[in-house]
């Protein structure tokens, strides 16, 4: 589904559905150089389970036109922005590692806006190690391995999404270097690093935020460790689920992860 935001095309996949704003919505946003594609059982499921789903790409990713944004909050503005595009008043937002700070950020800009926050695989604050970060800028190329590595505590998928043996290490290079070698203005990989490692307003952001809220980790996750999450837990009264994954918990454990989210969403904790 293409959208305008800003005066500029927008994409978002809507789950095999025809986008419907009269339905309950939910927002997908994709973490650092990922694009909507992350979400693919999570957003297929819940567009054939009676929401109406948009699982984004962010500005210069992919599909969705540039330039990038400068900042996690300039980020939530355009999530903000886009609900407006597509018409929709009010959605629960569901983001993954940097995308779950730009859901954070826009559930305390706009807490009347949204029903349900969901941020899996997050931290907070979540900062950058220098090494990493230095790599993601000189050369991002292996960066992408050591995060590859670093993101995932088993090599082939369980027996389910998106099939047996499904080797998560060469599919989650593959993305990154496709998603890397679409945007030829800027190394994205350093930039989106580099908005993560910035960004300073959680805890005020969590203190806007009015809805029910949610936190899916990983157990052995090596990025954004569940250690980092106390202080947010508490600031957003929020439920913690963990799934037996890494940081790339969409992929590795996608049953446990979609369980996760279905009970975050849930209508005993609407809002």
């Amino acid at each position: 589904m293409k959208l305008t935001v800003h005066g500029r095309e927008a994409y978002a996949y809507t789950g095999g559905k025809p986008f419907d704003a009269a339905l309950p919505a939910v927002v997908f946003i994709h973490g650092a150089l990922n694009d909507h594609s992350v979400w693919t059982l999570l957003a297929r499921w819940f567009a054939h389970h009676g929401w109406g789903v948009l699982a984004v790409d962010q500005p210069g990713h992919m599909r969705s036109a540039g330039p990038v944004l400068p900042s996690i909050e300039a980020l939530a503005d355009w999530t903000l922005a886009l609900l407006d595009a597509a018409g929709v008043q009010r959605a629960a937002l569901a983001g993954h590692s940097m995308g779950s700070l730009i859901a954070l950020e826009a559930a305390g800009r706009a807490p009347e806006r949204v029903t349900h926050l969901a941020l899996l695989g997050t931290a907070y604050p979540m900062k950058v190690s220098e090494a990493l970060l230095a790599t993601s800028r000189d050369d991002p190329l292996k960066a992408i391995d050591m995060v590859t590595v670093f993101s995932h505590s088993t090599i082939p998928a369980k027996p389910s999404f998106p099939g047996p043996g499904m080797w998560l290490h060469g599919s989650a290079r593959a993305l990154g270097r496709r998603v890397l070698a679409a945007q030829r203005e800027i190394n994205l990989f350093h930039h989106d690093f580099a908005l993560c490692d910035a960004y300073a307003h959680g805890l005020e952001a969590a203190a806007q935020v009015r809805c029910p809220a949610t936190l899916i980790l990983g157990e052995r996750d090596q990025m954004t460790s569940p250690k980092a999450t106390r202080d947010l837990a508490q600031a957003l009264k929020a439920r913690v689920l963990t799934v037996p994954a890494g940081h790339a918990l969409m992929a590795e454990a996608p049953d446990a992860t979609l369980a996760a989210l279905r009970a975050a969403f849930a209508p005993t904790s609407a809002a």
